[in-house]
């Protein structure tokens, strides 16, 4: 469904990704690993092209992604939901308005029928409309936020979803309540899901396949046996430390 070939992305004389090669498979969640500042969130920008690399390319469902005209980009776009880390929701909308924001933008619907779809979505992911649609963004827990965000994702039944950081910041509680929605959304939309992160408790449990981030490059890519016997020195360091706190690497 995503294909990365050879890319790289430079900001100035900084280099964040040195030659990614990445197969992304339909209707299944990949994990992508990767300590914080090492380029995940670089990655996913690309898919959606949010980001055009420096070189190299990225194919979404057969589709060349990097120098795509504006046309091309947003039948690109309509196909992906993009859950951002803090939610990313519009603090001047109520809870209604930015679930049906992307609704009124690209379909021509009733109100009626637009309020239906509102519903539909919040209620997909735990959330009572009745309770949460007038409520404003700082009004809700950062659980209700992630939930009410991931509501808006899901606004226009897209076929791939991008979580960027879904449990950062969250009580261990919330964190597994998340990972069970992404886990169970997976199976009930059957889309093709792209999960970054570095909680790897949580991860391990949403995702079918992981890939590792290093040095600007996919050094690691399997399902979870794979990665847990990873004999890669840098692999065992991230799953075996990531609960201990902070990673250096030599």
């Amino acid at each position: 469904m995503i294909v990365f070939k050879d890319v790289h992305k430079r900001f100035g004389d900084r280099e964040i990704l040195r030659g990614v090669n990445l197969e992304i498979p339909a209707h299944e969640t990949t994990a992508i690993f990767g300590v914080s500042g090492g380029g995940k969130s670089t990655i996913i920008k690309h898919i959606v092209g949010l980001l055009q690399p420096t070189s190299g390319d990225i194919f979404v469902d057969g589709v060349k992604v990097n120098g795509a005209d504006e046309k091309t980009l947003l039948g690109i776009r309509k196909k992906v939901g993009f859950l951002f880390q803090n939610g990313a929701l519009f603090d001047s909308m109520n809870i209604e308005d930015n679930v049906a924001f992307p609704i009124r933008e690209h379909q021509k619907l009733s109100r009626q029928e637009v309020d239906k779809l509102v519903d539909e979505k919040l209620t997909m992911v735990g959330l009572k409309p009745s309770v949460v649609k007038k409520l404003f963004p700082e009004e809700l827990s950062g659980g209700m936020l992630k939930r009410a965000g991931l509501a808006r994702t899901l606004a226009l039944e897209p076929s791939i979803i991008l979580y960027d950081e879904p449990t950062s910041g969250l009580d261990p509680v919330t964190s597994d309540l998340i990972t069970q929605m992404i886990r169970t959304l997976q199976h009930e939309l059957n889309v093709t899901s792209v999960l970054i992160s570095h909680d790897v408790a949580e991860t391990f449990k949403a995702s079918d396949n992981f890939a590792m981030l290093f040095d600007g490059k996919i050094i690691e890519f399997g399902d979870e046996a794979t990665f847990r016997h990873s004999q890669n020195p840098v692999v065992q360091q991230f799953i075996n430390s990531s609960s201990k706190g902070p990673i250096q690497f030599d």
